[in-house]
Order: structure tokens, then sequence, then C-alpha cells
């Protein structure tokens, strides 16, 4: 029995145990982490199985929300009616709140202000009847014109500015119908958001419809004097493409009508087929703007179900709580559901049922019927997943090697169904490898670069190129299912990466922010292979994750490196920090000092209730010109890495 004074110090807390092995500290607040971690993304699932995280972007999404408002609800005088204006109260309040200190707008957090943000955020708040003489405006006005005024906009800023005559329409490309009906299925060669992007655009434009701007709006202010107004002019080639925009100009005025009216006709049909089983054209954001605009400029009338259809999906895509409204570029439910439950399968905390439900939901989403890319895999059986709730001439590649990753641990209700899809995806994958041997998003071989020279190419998105982050978790997904080295589309897929890496030993992201990303998983997937020639590699990717490894133990990296066309650091973050790790841990390294670390900067940084923050965007929409942040991204990565990587699972 404890003497009194031994029980005065128990309940004083003054007699302390022995401390524990740091070790066991450590291998203890891995377990308590991952446990918590785990418990806070169950939380989070939807009672019919699907994990769906906010997916935020920049100021451009509202800012074009006015304009797309301009087109549809012309103010009478300087009235808007209530439903529209309360709208543009919203979006407008959300501009003004991202506005820089020095008047610019930016394309991601921390970064400088943009030219073509800030173009767009100036033009909507004009719109909006935002003073002129306002400070936020003077900052404003001076800074666009420092970044080289209205004219250093790109053409899709240009194209939107001239719907509404606040550009001069001679000076936009022209984007023609008549695309349409070129031989050589020359569209399919555009990548699929492109491709959704310029067929209801070439309508708008062709229609030749304007909705002119509230009175007394003009941007003559943002031009920068002696300037030109055309687009720039970058090499020979790009000149010759100039020269047949002209061409295309002067069609507009002199094509015979019969051969126009045929050319809107098999656009319009190309967009409504491609409207069934969607949300929406694409089921992006600028896609099913320009499709509610194709509708109205086709005479569809306010009632008609396929505007109506249009705009409701749209209306989807703001979110608004807590007082803040943004506007989302699309849905991400799939590429959530897929990541979420596999790192909660990782972790071996996983709920069965809760992995059951969310296996079920997503062999209900497997995509059975053939789109875009079957025009250069026409044989192929369909199969796949793409990225949103409903999405089918689309599924992606990215998203189906995901989603196979996952059944590795989410087994659904019927056993049979599931092995039917998962052997149906896997030739899916087999069957849209490109020839180089990596894989792309949505579509194969979709890199004929000289598209990247017509005028309207300067969105940086004019091609769907393979890239080492889908091919490397493409490799992952299929040594799943045993296709290891020695089968002809792994090798290949192998020695793309071996080509690909870099000299200081990383990868290009093309879908995550940026070299971080892209050595990760080209490093998983070369390692899942099991291919003796990728070990060499595998090293050096290891050694760069290390070289670039923050003082506090995590990982971190801007977007400026898009730009910089290098690694740039940045503050770390949770997501990064998670796939440094992973990174390491595909080297076999879970218990170097960088490795320790990381996990340290993971455990330190997380929250009471298990969650992680993170402010800065780690998510690629078109590199250096549209970037995401995922919300959902701080939270399953940090599972994942803690679940593979920490002292409690080494």
């Amino acid at each position: 029995m404890a003497s009194s004074a031994t029980s005065r110090a128990l309940e004083t807390g003054l007699l302390q145990t022995a401390p524990a092995h740091p070790a066991e500290e450590s291998a203890t607040g891995a377990r308590r982490a991952v446990r918590l971690a785990a418990q806070a993304l169950a939380r989070l699932q939807h009672r019919d199985g699907y994990w769906c995280g906010d997916l935020t972007a920049d100021s451009t999404l509202e800012s074009d929300y006015i304009l797309l408002q301009l087109w549809l609800h012309r103010p009478d005088g300087e009235t808007w009616n209530p439903p529209t204006r309360a709208r543009i109260d919203r979006c407008r309040e959300a501009i003004l709140a991202s506005q820089l200190p020095d008047g610019g707008w930016n394309i991601y957090p921390e970064g400088p202000a943009e030219v073509n943000a800030s173009v767009k955020a100036y033009s909507a708040l004009r719109i909006a009847g935002t003073d002129t003489g306002s400070a936020e405006m003077r900052r404003a006005r001076d800074r666009i014109l420092e970044l080289g005024g209205l004219q250093a906009c790109n053409s899709y800023v240009r194209i939107n500015l001239s719907l509404f005559g606040l550009y001069p329409r001679r000076y936009v490309p022209t984007v023609p119908p008549e695309i349409m009906l070129l031989p050589g299925d020359l569209l399919y060669e555009m990548s699929s958001w492109t491709r959704a992007i310029v067929v209801p655009l070439s309508v708008v434009q062709a229609a030749g419809k304007q909705r002119p701007a509230p009175a007394g709006v003009t941007l003559d202010e943002l031009l920068l004097h002696g300037k030109r107004l055309s687009l720039g002019r970058r090499d020979g080639l790009a000149i010759l493409f100039h020269q047949m925009d002209r061409l295309l100009k002067l069609w507009e005025w002199k094509a015979p009508k019969d051969i126009r009216d045929a050319a809107i006709r098999e656009a319009e049909h190309w967009i409504v087929d491609r409207t069934r089983n969607t949300e929406g054209l694409g089921a992006i954001y600028p896609a099913m703007m320009y499709q509610i605009m194709a509708f109205d400029s086709l005479g569809y009338p306010a009632d008609h179900p396929d505007l109506i259809e249009a705009i409701e999906h749209f209306e989807r895509l703001p979110i608004e709580r807590q007082g803040q409204f943004r506007f989302q570029p699309c849905v991400s439910p799939v590429w959530d559901t897929a990541i979420a439950a596999f790192a909660l399968g990782e972790s071996g905390l996983a709920d069965s049922a809760a992995m059951t439900r969310s296996a079920d939901w997503l062999l209900g989403k497997e995509v059975r019927r053939k789109g875009d890319w079957s025009v250069k895999r026409p044989k192929l059986e369909p199969s796949g997943w793409a990225f949103e709730f409903a999405n089918e001439y689309y599924p992606d590649i990215d998203d189906t090697a995901m989603v196979l990753l996952t059944f590795q641990h989410a087994r659904a209700s019927d056993a049979a169904a599931q092995k039917r899809s998962v052997e149906r995806a896997v030739k899916w994958l087999l069957g849209m490898q490109s020839r180089d041997g990596g894989w792309a998003a949505f579509d194969v071989d979709n890199n004929w670069t000289i598209l990247n020279k017509v005028p309207f190419a300067d969105h940086n998105a004019m091609l769907d190129p393979t890239c080492p982050d889908i091919t490397g978790r493409v490799l992952d997904a299929l040594s799943r299912y045993g296709y290891k080295h020695g089968h002809p589309a792994v090798d290949a897929a192998v020695r793309y990466l071996l080509k690909r890496q870099h000299g200081d030993g990383c990868w290009y992201g093309r879908w995550g922010v940026n070299y971080v990303y892209g050595t990760f998983l080209a490093m998983r997937g070369l390692e899942a292979s099991g291919h003796p020639g990728a070990r060499a590699a595998i090293r050096r990717g290891a050694d760069w994750l290390r070289s670039v490894q923050n003082a506090d133990g995590g990982w971190g990296e801007s977007c400026a490196g898009y730009h910089a066309r290098h690694f740039v650091a940045a503050e770390s973050t949770p997501s990064q920090t998670a796939w440094g790790l992973l990174g390491l841990a595909a080297a076999g390294d879970r218990t170097s000092a960088a490795a320790t670390r990381g996990v340290r900067f993971l455990l330190d940084t997380q929250q009471a209730d298990g969650t992680w923050q993170e402010h800065l965007a780690t998510g690629t929409g078109f590199p250096g010109v549209f970037f995401l942040s995922y919300h959902l991204y701080r939270q399953y990565f940090p599972l994942l890495a803690l679940a593979t990587c920490g002292p409690a699972h080494a």
C-alpha cells in the first residue's frame, strides 16, 4: 500500500514514472496519430459511401461567373433583378477579399499578382458596379498597367471580354465551328478539356451575339499606351497560324451559309450528346459556362430542358458556408473516395462496413459507355472511372488506377461484379497506354505539339501528354494485380520513367505541385514494378527528396516551379510532406533521420481532432496557369504516409 506522501504526490502529479524510451514514445505517438487521422477521415464519409472534399482555385471563377450573369440577365439600365444582384454581390465580396495588397490578384496562395486574374477581377468588379474611384480599384488599375495592361492578357480573357464589347473582336482568335467538319479527327488531337471548351465557344462566336456591358462600363483605362492590341507572335510557326486566323475572320464574312449552318448543327449535336449522363459538358467550369452560352446563342428558350439542366449543373459548383462564397471548378468525389478509402485500408483501421459502402459506391460509378477516348481506341471495351459524380464521356486514367488500388482493400457486396469490374478496368488501362510507354489523363498519344502554336493555345492546356505522375500510379496499380517486370506494358512504362528522370534525380509532376509529387509517384511505380533496372533511379529520387527537405522536417514546394522549370521551395505542407515520406518509403527508407523528421513534422502539426491545416495550393489544373486546392489532401495523404512510414508501421 502506498504511503500517504506517495499518494499525495500521485494526486498532484509530482511523482513521475520513468521516462519512456524515445523510440517507444515515437511509436506510441504515431499509432495515436494514425488512429486520430483515421477517425477524422471516417467521420467525413457520406452515408452513401463516398467522400467529397471542397475543391477550390482562384478568383477567376467568381469573376467569370459575373460575366455569365451579365450574359443571362442583362440589367435594366443599372438595375439587376434581385436574385442576380445577390449572386453578383457574393462574387464581388469574394473577389475583393482575395485582392493582394499591391492591388492585383494571384492564381495561387502566396503567389504574385497575375495579369489575367487581375484583369478578370477588375472587369467583373466594374460590371458589378464597383466605384472606379475607390482605393481598391485604383490600386488594381495601377497594378494591371504595371503587369502589361489589358494587352498582356491571354486569348481566353480577350475572347470573354469581346463577347461583351470590352475588347475588339478583330483582335481575338477565331474558333470556327467548321473544325467539326474537318477530316482526320483533328478535334481529338486536342486535350479533352480543350475540345469541351472550344466546341461550345465556336458556337458562341459563330452566332455573333454580344451582351453589352452596363452603360458606361469600358476597360479603356487598362490599355497600355503604345502596345499592340493583337496577340503577340511567338515564332515562325505561330506567325503562320496568325495568318490563318486572319483568313478565318474573312471566312466568317464570306462562308457559304449552308456550310456554316452544318458546322453549327454538328457542334450542337456534339455538345448535346456529351451532356447525357454527365454533370454538364466535360463536368468542368469553363466548358459548362460556354455550354450555357452556346445554348442561349442557339436560341434555346429559358424553359428549354437542356438549358435548364445546364444551368442547374453549373449552379451546384459554388460553396457557401461560414460567410464565405467560393466557386469550385468541378467536384472530386471519385478521386477523394478512392484515396480516402485506400489510406484507411493501408492504415489497418478501416471499418469493414464503411469500406464496403465505398466499394459499392465506386462500383456503381464504373463507366460502361464509349467516350471520346474511343476515337483512337475503337475496339477497346469501355471501363474506368471519371473524376466527378457523372462524366461518362471522360473516364480518367489516374482515377481508374486509384480505384484499382482502393479495391485491394475495399470489398464490394457483390464480389463477382467487383471482379469483373477490375478485369475490365485493368484491360482498359493497358489499352490506354501511349506509344511512348506512359499514360496521360484522358487520351492516348495526345501529343501533337504543333497545336500549341494556334492562337488560342496560350492556356498551356492544348494537349494531354503522358506524364510521370500518372504513369507511376498506373504502374503501382497494375503491380497489385500481377503485372510486373517482364510484362511488355510494365517494361515500357519503366523505360518511360527512367528516360524522364531529371539529372538531379526528380520527376516532373503534371497534376500535383510539382517535382515532389511527380517524384513520389514515379518512385512508387518503379518500386512496385519489381524491375531491377529501376533501383538506381529510385535511390537517386530518394537522395533528391532528402536534399529538398525543409529545416522543420516537412516538405513544401511552390507553384512557381512550373515557370522556373525547377524545384522552388515553400513552407512545409501536410500533403507534400506526406508525398516526400511516401517517396522515401518506396526506396525502403522509413527510419533515416530524414524520414524520422518528416514523421515528426506530421505528428507535431496534427490537430487535436486528428486533422491537419493547409493553405497553399498543392494540386495542378493547367501548369503555370490554374492551380487547385484539394481540401482533403491534407487529411488522407498524411494518414497514408503515417500508416506507411510511421514508427508504428515500420
